[in-house]
């Protein structure tokens, strides 16, 4: 298999996969998941872990630099200690990483560690424990924040935390959450909300960056923190002398589509190349009826080839994506 680097036609060098390896998850959170019982992926048709790794094996050989492994929520997924360890273990991969709501954090850190990983993302929305009863559905903030804090003092760093901005639910938190990062070394995110699936908010529930940041700049100046090249698509700040960061990640007010880097693996075997559009290649099928990895190889270029210039999200537009979020990976 000839090693060739996953160029797309806008000359964007694609080195990074995001990994969802279950639809499953232990929160109910109101941006992602709709009210009554949502259907669940049936476990015969979820990638196992030793087709994901042969999917990432290929991936690394064609270019792939930098994992995410997401969910879902892929702390209950069981065995994923076991896959963490082997995704490691693989030869040119240069960054792996973890999204996580923290529910689990507390007793898998040392998990983490030992599997090589050294950078996590927690989804925390509020800091009030009620309101995050509400987002969630579920009255486990305490454990939450014992994940995150056990995380820290374990040494893992960066520990990102993400916000989704929420008018009417988190919007009078923002600059409590950014004071987190004069305090501790965290990069504080600020997501816009994307309607994504079925969910019980709307586009107008979105809180936009310009007046996050707005609000956040009555703590004092955002010092702007020079990105890395294999940097997400974040805008990076922090206060003077502050430890920690800000981020906004801005998929509805300005689209970052020219600096995307990334591909995205389904739990249910599909290769994705936007986040914001349906289109997807299968792999799973072909994969279980015995294609070779040449073959496979030829589903990330197709991949590749699909990969659009900009997506058709923004604030007004009426285009939405029907897929949920915790089968696509967030």
């Amino acid at each position: 298999m000839e090693n060739t680097l996953l160029t797309d036609k806008f000359n964007r060098q694609l080195e990074y996969l995001r990994i969802s390896v279950t639809d499953r998850c232990n929160l109910r959170c109101i941006y992602c998941v709709p009210k009554g019982i949502v259907p669940k992926v049936p476990h015969d048709d979820i990638l196992r872990y030793e087709e994901i790794l042969r999917i990432v094996n290929i991936g690394v050989a064609l270019g792939i630099r930098k994992v995410r492994v997401t969910g879902g929520e892929p702390l209950v997924r069981r065995g994923i200690d076991a896959f963490l360890k082997s995704l490691g273990d693989i030869d040119g991969l240069t960054d792996i990483s973890l999204t996580t709501n923290g529910y689990l954090l507390e007793k898998n850190v040392d998990m983490i560690k030992s599997a090589g990983i050294r950078r996590i993302n927690v989804s925390i929305d509020t800091l009030d424990k009620d309101k995050f009863t509400y987002i969630t559905g579920y009255d486990v903030f305490d454990s939450v924040w014992r994940g995150i804090m056990r995380a820290y003092d374990s040494g893992l760093a960066p520990i990102k935390l993400n916000v989704v901005a929420l008018k009417g639910h988190n919007d009078q938190e923002l600059v409590d959450m950014a004071r987190l990062s004069l305090t501790y070394p965290f990069h504080i995110r600020f997501i816009e909300y994307m309607p994504i699936g079925n969910s019980r908010m709307h586009t107008g529930d979105s809180l936009l960056a310009p007046e996050i940041k707005k609000r956040i700049e009555t703590m004092g100046k955002l010092v702007p923190v020079k990105k890395n090249h294999m940097d997400g698509p974040a805008e990076r700040f922090r206060f003077e002398g502050a430890p920690g960061e800000i981020g906004f990640i801005r998929p509805m007010s300005r689209h970052f589509c020219s600096e995307c880097n990334r591909l995205r693996l389904t739990a249910d075997g599909h290769i994705r190349p936007c986040l914001l559009s349906d289109r997807q290649v299968d792999v799973k099928g072909p994969m279980r009826k015995g294609c070779s990895d040449d073959q496979i190889a030829n589903m990330f270029k197709t991949a590749v080839r699909h990969k659009q210039g900009e997506h058709d999200y923004g604030p007004d537009s009426a285009f939405k994506v029907t897929d949920q979020m915790s089968g696509i990976g967030g």
